[in-house]
């Protein structure tokens, strides 16, 4: 009768330690859950103040150039002389920078959604950038096919911002853009001709250069930007699609 005893009091106190440890993980996850929770809640209202201040700062500083640049128009157009490039040219950016600034409030807001803009809008970014007066081609080679949203945003802004940093400092320069399809990868890459000699030390990485490499980071990919050693400069990026596209991307 004694092991019987023995058993039923060993069964009672293994059940008992089985509701213990389940209490405790049921605590660690509720715990765990909350402390998400609060992270997520932290992350949004960040988000939210960064628009806020972006929106507060910026909109206000747009607008002022874009009602510069349409009086400069007005009063051309009225003294019946041509409108400079120049204003047209700072007509366009203005315009384009507050349809950026929404899409950048947009995916503050609401950052599962990637920004609005995507490889289908080079060719306007490229007429732009040669009303500007840098002369910019764009070339494909592979074969050309879509790519998930998060890849073709990164790959505009990747050219985008190599584009500014070409009008910034190349000087008297021509720009080349290739989009390289291939595999799983897509390469993009943009070369000036510009003043650089290529014999320069290492580079220091501005602000477009880091947001470049963060977003080529951020997928996966590689990003090399450095002088050409026949002169001007080169931002590479090779950017990754396959394993995007099985997560839920358009890809091929």
């Amino acid at each position: 009768m004694g092991w019987l005893v023995s058993a039923a009091g060993f069964a009672a106190a293994f059940h008992q330690w089985k509701m213990h440890v389940r209490e405790v993980v049921r605590r660690a996850e509720q715990a765990e859950r909350t402390q998400e929770e609060f992270a997520r809640r932290l992350a949004v209202e960040e988000r939210l103040r960064i628009a806020r201040e972006l929106h507060d700062s910026l909109t206000h500083s747009i607008s002022v150039v874009s009602i510069q640049a349409n009086v400069a128009t007005h009063l051309a157009r009225k003294r019946g002389e041509d409108v400079p490039e120049s204003i047209v040219a700072i007509q366009e950016a203005a315009g384009e920078a507050m349809r950026e600034l929404r899409d950048t409030l947009a995916t503050l807001r609401s950052p599962d959604q990637p920004a609005g803009h995507g490889l289908a809008d080079l060719p306007g970014l490229v007429s732009r950038t040669n009303a500007a007066g840098l002369p910019t081609r764009v070339s494909v080679t592979g074969h050309e096919r879509p790519v998930p949203p998060h890849v073709d945003a990164a790959a505009f802004r990747i050219v985008q911002e190599a584009l500014t940093n070409a009008a910034r400092h190349a000087g008297p320069a021509t720009v080349t853009v290739l989009l390289d399809y291939r595999g799983d990868t897509l390469t993009v890459q943009v070369d000036d001709d510009g003043t650089g000699t290529g014999t320069a030390g290492p580079v220091r990485p501005g602000r477009g250069l880091v947001g470049m490499r963060e977003r080529t980071t951020a997928l996966g990919g590689r990003l090399d930007a450095a002088p050409r050693p026949t002169g001007g400069f080169r931002v590479r990026a090779e950017l990754p699609v396959a394993a995007l596209v099985v997560d839920g991307g358009t890809g091929a």
